[in-house]
């Protein structure tokens, strides 16, 4: 499955007594929709995960499949400390028609995660997950960096299809691409090379047995390395026209003030945080390097990088609600442990914001 883009790990919005807000988490997906990301990430470290319970994780993924655009990819974060329950939460989302599977590393009993328990975790994941697996790494929220050299190995799985890599450190997305460059497999994309998913597919060709069309093995959607393309030519399922696209082990970065250089050093794509205030100002470096202008990439990679460094990284999911709000979004309120902003915080993000509107 084609991973190439923008995503937005979007926030989960709460009323001001800490419950879901749930219209107002169907309306920023609803607005995302119509902006040229190339998918919606449900459930990641932005949307406050970890601080759901399990029936408010379920609430809020069925709420955001519901509100999203047909064409948008879905992928849900679904990582839990036991491969169990990952895979309990993967199954849900499958059911609900979620296109990808996010899965962080486990990290809670860190001194243990040595590579063979890795290994051992994301290949059962893999092994028994309906849909197609994502690694995420994100050792500044974790305390665990997940190795090069073990994210080179899990490539090889079938059914792990990339990494969302959130270090920061552009010399590792380098190491990860060139170790997994010998992996090969096909994705179905549409005629102008967009992704397409089963759920697409299905929705495309549901009613519609006179248009000749016939759907693509899930395993060729999925980069799946037993898919087997009969040709380049154009299939027809509904009013999708489809075609194979060779992909590779596919890695996208999570820090938006390295957008840049990491496209350069082989990402394919991006899930940031900045682009939940700002996706049009994240895609915009995106559609400028993918259509190789590697200045204006530059420019636009410089217009954001302060904003992104300390709106997201410094702080954190208050400070990337905040800028929600202030550029028309609904990002409200964070559940404790984090604190509102002060004031001043808020009057920086604005000034911050000023020039980075959508």
């Amino acid at each position: 499955m084609l991973l190439h883009g923008i995503f937005p790990p979007i926030t989960t919005p709460f009323y001001p007594d800490g419950n879901v807000y749930f219209k107002k988490l169907e309306a920023n997906v609803e607005r995302y929709s119509r902006t040229p990301v190339a998918g919606i990430v449900v459930l990641g470290s932005t949307g406050e995960a970890i601080l759901l319970s399990d029936q408010e994780r379920r609430d809020v993924l069925k709420s955001a499949r519901q509100a999203a655009a047909p064409n948008k990819v879905l992928v849900a974060g679904t990582g839990i400390e036991s491969a169990v329950e990952t895979l309990r939460l993967t199954e849900y989302a499958a059911e609900l028609g979620y296109d990808v599977a996010m899965v962080r590393t486990p990290h809670y009993y860190k001194k243990q995660m040595a590579p063979a328990n890795i290994l051992a975790f994301y290949r059962t994941v893999a092994d028994r997950s309906p849909l197609p697996v994502i690694i995420y790494n994100f050792p500044q929220a974790t305390g665990y960096d997940i190795p090069s050299e073990v994210v080179i190995a899990l490539a090889e799985h079938p059914n792990l299809i990339g990494i969302k890599e959130s270090s920061g450190d552009v010399e590792k997305v380098r190491q990860m691409v060139e170790g997994a460059r010998h992996i090969k497999r096909s994705a179905t994309v549409t005629e102008t090379f967009d992704a397409v998913t089963p759920r697409m597919l299905a929705a495309a060709s549901a009613g519609t047995t006179s248009e000749g069309g016939e759907l693509v093995p899930v395993g060729a959607l999925s980069g799946s390395a037993d898919a087997k393309p009969s040709s380049l030519s154009v299939t027809v399922v509904g009013k999708i026209k489809t075609r194979q696209k060779e992909i590779g082990f596919q890695v996208l970065v999570g820090a938006a003030q390295k957008l840049q250089p990491s496209l350069d050093a082989g990402a394919v794509g991006a899930i940031l945080a900045f682009a939940c205030p700002s996706p049009t100002a994240c895609y915009e470096i995106y559609a400028a390097w993918k259509e190789g202008d590697a200045n204006l990439a530059r420019l636009k990679q410089e217009r954001i990088a302060k904003v992104a460094q300390r709106v997201v990284s410094d702080l954190g999911v208050p400070g990337v609600k905040y800028g929600m709000d202030f550029n028309g979004y609904y990002g409200g309120p964070a559940r404790l442990p984090f604190l509102p902003l002060t004031a001043d915080l808020k009057s920086e993000i604005e000034r911050l914001l000023a020039d980075v509107r959508n």
